[in-house]
């Protein structure tokens, strides 16, 4: 794969100062965020009271803030939440999403400037400013003030990409993306989040109950698998096997080595192997990450 970079700006971004920082947005999301230590991040989600997920966000301990990425969809309800429950806590909240800018580099060849787990974090020179860096599972995030981004992306030797080839790559590591393949009907388990963005050992969060009850009393009635399309088909397409509707395609990209590819929430009728039927299109369900 070739690296490349890729402008995701638009992103949403936040960060929180004070001394009760870490411990506040400890009770509001997922993951374990008090036992951060500076240089380290966590994934996570915040959740309905039902335990549906809100959106999900990266945390980024940089020792004087706790920087926050999240997809824009979730912004405002990200903002709502902290804002809405920070009162009387030493914290306080800052816009970021249009004061910082972000270069994703992504492939192989993306430079080493963190530590080697994914959201590992550190502030670097690059260009001349000061950039946070932070590893991703495909190559490198940089985080700058959005007056140096022409300057940090001269810094950069690898030619520019976009978000089709970054979302190829995605789907092939079966990334879901809130927004798309996640929404305010999903509990982080039927996307297979708990690994990543769920700590049950932590104390009390909005949604908490219906997580834990769902993770050490049953099972989810749903699943996120990959489906390999004989065609490409939109986005929120009924997957149906027989006569039943076993699921809705989410993302969807067309993989040079795959094909036609998505991502779906797929009920437990269906099972890697099975094909199921789409409007104008069939496909086969299989297990995700896609083999490389």
């Amino acid at each position: 794969m070739t690296t490349f970079v890729v402008d995701r700006s638009e992103r949403g971004k936040l960060a929180l100062t004070g001394a009760e920082a870490k411990d506040f947005l400890h009770g509001q999301v997922t993951n374990d965020i008090v036992a951060l230590e500076p240089g380290h991040g966590a994934y996570a989600a915040f959740l309905t009271n039902k335990g549906k997920m809100l959106g999900d966000l990266r945390v980024f301990d940089l020792g004087d803030e706790l920087l926050i990425d999240c997809e824009r969809v979730a912004l405002q309800a990200l903002f709502n939440l902290l804002h809405r429950t920070q009162l009387g806590r030493d914290v306080e909240l800052h816009k970021r999403t249009l004061q910082m800018a972000l270069l994703s580099v992504i492939g192989p060849e993306a430079p080493v400037l963190t530590g080697p787990d994914e959201h590992d974090n550190a502030r670097v020179e690059l260009g001349g400013k000061t950039v946070v860096a932070v590893k991703t599972d495909l190559g490198v995030d940089l985080f700058c003030w959005a007056e140096d981004r022409e300057a940090v992306r001269a810094a950069l030797p690898f030619p520019d990409g976009d978000e089709t080839q970054a979302e190829v790559v995605r789907v092939e590591t079966g990334r879901p993306r809130y927004g798309v393949d996640l929404d305010d009907s999903v509990i982080p388990q039927e996307a297979g989040l708990n690994e990543r963005a769920v700590s049950f050992t932590k104390g009390c969060y909005v949604g908490q109950e219906t997580v834990a009850r769902l993770y050490y009393r049953g099972k989810p009635n749903r699943r996120l698998l990959g489906v390999k399309l004989d065609e490409p088909a939109p986005s929120g397409s009924e997957l149906r096997l027989g006569e039943k509707v076993v699921g809705k395609l989410g993302s969807v990209v067309v993989s040079p080595e795959h094909g036609p590819i998505g991502l779906a929430l797929v009920r437990r009728e269906a099972n890697p192997g099975d094909t199921v039927q789409l409007d104008e299109a069939s496909a086969l369900i299989v297990d995700i990450p896609f083999a490389r």
